[in-house]
């Protein structure tokens, strides 16, 4: 069933990674490198229902159950520029159609524009791919991570240029790809 898949894979997603990263930036035809470092812990139930609340969304009787992880990022670009962020986050599932997993994704604060927003994503439990897409005002992002194994993700990122309501994403601005490890806890 696709809820257990999706629970393994956000229990395997706890904990430090480190990421090399390469950007495309197609419309100035630049490419850059970048490392990130992150840290992913579980969200505790009063953190997701503030994340609820910051959404506008109700209350839920599940929200413990929902996954919901607080993320850490800190990013240094090969031209030596640093972005570090904090976020919560929360995976509300809405559907599941032929074991494809889809729903709302929170956020208490967005990447690209700081503030609240939701996001879809669906989660394929064969391939254990998470795919959001999330629309900025500029933008639409489709992000993906894909666990190759407990301790190694796969990332693509996706930024098309928003293109007016109800037509189909065609334009690329940026491509981006990454090797993302979990980094191990000395023992």
């Amino acid at each position: 069933m696709s809820i257990e898949k999706f629970q393994y894979f956000f229990d395997c997603c706890v904990g430090r990674w480190a990421t090399e990263r390469t950007y495309h930036y197609l419309t100035a035809q630049e490419v850059e490198r970048s490392r990130t470092e992150f840290a992913i812990e579980p969200l505790s139930t009063a953190a997701k229902s503030k994340v609820l609340v910051d959404n506008q969304r109700p209350s839920l009787d599940n929200v413990e159950s929902l996954c919901g992880f607080h993320l850490g990022f800190d990013t240094v670009s090969e031209k030596g520029e640093r972005v570090s962020q904090q976020l919560n986050m929360l995976f509300v599932p809405q559907g599941n159609d032929a074991g494809v997993l889809t729903g709302d994704y929170l956020r208490d604060r967005a990447y690209e524009e700081a503030q609240p927003k939701v996001a879809q994503f669906r989660f394929d439990p064969s391939s254990l791919e998470l795919l959001m897409t999330t629309n900025y005002t500029r933008i639409v992002s489709v992000d993906s991570i894909t666990l190759i194994e407990p301790t190694l993700r796969i990332r693509r990122i996706f930024n098309y240029h928003r293109p007016p309501e109800g037509e189909p994403l065609s334009k690329l601005a940026l491509v981006g790809f990454g090797v993302e490890q979990k980094q191990m806890q000395p023992t």
